[in-house]
């Protein structure tokens, strides 16, 4: 959900990746049923290995509840939010919602960082964890 939302609504700031500590191999149907709610087609996204993302990443986003492990030093920003797995519709669409107003809070403090410093994105803000090139 958190990449969607950051794709959707933040690609002016960053680039998201989905990643786990154990990582499912295809987001849950009800996910899927939610974020069509808000208009977001999740097509193939699916959540990848954390070891595999985090080489080059310049923030993670942390919502595994557990202190990661990280093999190069990268600013983490912990987020309290459930699994909703297992739960009825409603925990689904209470966890989106919630997922929702702490990206777009992100977004914003990212945009902020953007027009007040300088005329680019400090690297510091800029969020990648496919090691591509940033945009400028």
């Amino acid at each position: 959900m958190a990449e969607a939302f950051a794709r959707t609504h933040g690609g002016d700031v960053l680039e998201a990746q989905s990643a786990g500590l154990a990582p499912a191999i295809a987001v849950a149907p009800l996910t899927h049923l939610v974020m069509l709610e808000k208009d977001i087609d999740l097509g193939d996204f699916y959540p990848k290995e954390m070891g595999l993302l985090q080489d080059g990443a310049d923030l993670i986003v942390n919502m595994s509840g557990y202190q990661l492990r990280l093999k190069h030093p990268v600013q983490v920003e912990e987020w309290d939010v459930p699994d909703p797995i297992g739960e009825p519709e409603a925990v689904f669409r209470e966890v989106r919602d919630e997922i929702e107003r702490r990206v777009l809070q992100l977004i914003e403090t990212l945009r902020s960082r953007k027009t007040v410093g300088s005329e680019t994105v400090s690297s510091a803000a800029r969020v990648d964890s496919r090691r591509r090139p940033t945009r400028q």
